[in-house]
């Protein structure tokens, strides 16, 4: 279509040109040549821009399509970066919310812990300062078979003794208290 406007408009030229220049002015049909020849180019620019006027409707249509496909585009990745937005912080709370289970556990036995702490501080101030006791012995006794094993001071500490957290230093002179008097017995 586009070809065909230019041919229409390089015809309507040449038909407005062609009188002007081919003919002579003498002979007597040379104004009727020419009138026809004007109403030709007139009528192929009237053709050229029907077709053009055609051609600006139609591009005018095919970007409304592109800007359209174009929003659609922008709407599809704005709605997929809410949706990823939305499912991240989900699981964000997701995540958030389950430790909570595990604080409150955690809690919970700290809470224990401190509770036995307040409530036995004779006991241990009576093992630690009792020079042969039956309890300490017993302990001795689980501790050496811990290290036989091959389990670290620390896990001693924490599980044999039971010492954990603020306890846990006392915990490490109770276990060389522990060693130094049993094994310069042996």
């Amino acid at each position: 279509m586009l070809l065909k406007m230019w041919i229409l408009s390089g015809t309507a030229i040449a038909l407005w040109l062609t009188p002007l220049t081919a003919l002579d002015k003498k002979v007597s049909w040379h104004k009727a040549i020419q009138g026809l020849s004007l109403c030709g180019a007139v009528a192929c620019a009237v053709g050229a821009g029907d077709i053009a006027r055609k051609l600006a409707e139609e591009n005018e249509i095919e970007e409304w399509k592109t800007r359209a496909i174009k929003a659609d585009v922008a709407d599809e990745i704005a709605v997929s970066a809410y949706v990823s937005q939305q499912s991240r912080q989900q699981e964000a709370e997701t995540l958030l919310a389950s430790p909570g289970e595990d604080v409150e556990e955690a809690r919970k036995a700290l809470e224990a812990i401190y509770s036995n702490d307040l409530q036995e501080p004779e006991v241990t101030t009576l093992t630690t300062t009792s020079e042969q006791n039956p309890l300490d012995k017993a302990l001795y006794a689980e501790v050496v078979a811990a290290r036989e094993v091959g389990k670290s001071p620390t896990w001693i500490v924490e599980n044999i003794l039971k010492m954990k957290g603020r306890k846990f230093a006392e915990g490490k002179v109770k276990l060389q208290s522990l060693l130094s008097q049993f094994e310069k017995e042996a």
